[in-house]
């Protein structure tokens, strides 16, 4: 699997190289200034500050599932381990199906109503999948597959959203914090998981339905500020178009 993934990474950085054409045009617009006044600058603006929150709930709500999926599978849903490379292997394939479409349904209905419709699966799902016992594999890849075309048009439509937020000079250093944002988000709700989730003496999952409950609330407050980033956004459209 490590050599596997090697070599896939491998053949993906020769195809950038040669196909991928230098995105530094901001570069030019960059300030003359020291790059941890600039650090400091960019964290010190409240609208930045908005949408790293944004994407601290954002990554929430998918670290805190993810890290017992599988043990949830084979402890609580019934599956045996041979049957989990087979259910992310279809969920995996339908997602790579779904990702593109939904990001041309992103630009043709709007991002921000994408996202609420992405958001109102994502609800219904976890709160279905987080309240399942014994359940046969078919059911259970159907309703992964929903899951993950909501999650997919929540993070591919927040994430056009939110980078769209930093003016070009802020561009770098903005999706640079961002990312460490949702790498520092994604251990802390990882962490959180654990301590609300348990797993007693048979194997069982305990306490997983309330872990879904603080996730649908994390999708919930994401709404409300995925509302204001894409206020924002749209208020800067004007200035962009004029310039």
């Amino acid at each position: 699997a490590f050599w596997m993934i090697a070599i896939f990474g491998v053949g993906v950085g020769v195809l950038i190289v040669v196909k991928v054409r230098p995105i530094d045009a901001h570069l030019k617009l960059k300030p003359e200034m020291n790059a941890f006044r600039h650090l400091i600058k960019t964290v010190s603006k409240t609208h930045y500050l908005k949408a790293f929150f944004c994407t601290t709930l954002l990554a929430t709500g998918g670290f805190m599932l993810m890290p017992f999926g599988s043990a949830f599978s084979t402890n609580n849903l019934g599956l045996t381990l041979d049957q989990l490379p087979l259910l992310y292997g279809v969920t995996g394939f339908f997602s790579i199906l779904l990702g593109p479409l939904i990001g041309k349904l992103s630009d043709r209905v709007g991002k921000f109503r994408v996202f609420v419709i992405g958001s109102i699966i994502s609800i219904v799902m976890v709160g279905t999948y987080t309240q399942l016992g014994i359940t046969p594999l078919w059911i259970i890849m159907i309703l992964n597959i929903i899951l993950f075309a909501g999650i997919s048009s929540r993070m591919i439509s927040s994430s056009a959203l939110v980078s769209a937020i930093p003016a070009p000079q802020d561009r770098g250093a903005f999706m640079a914090i961002n990312a460490s944002v949702q790498q520092v988000s994604g251990g802390l709700a990882s962490a959180l998981a654990g301590a609300i989730v348990y797993q007693n003496a048979t194997g069982f999952l305990e306490r997983y339905p309330m872990l879904g409950y603080v996730v649908i609330t994390s999708m919930v407050i994401a709404v409300g500020m995925m509302y204001w980033i894409d206020r924002y956004v749209k208020s800067l459209e004007p200035a962009v178009r004029e310039a």
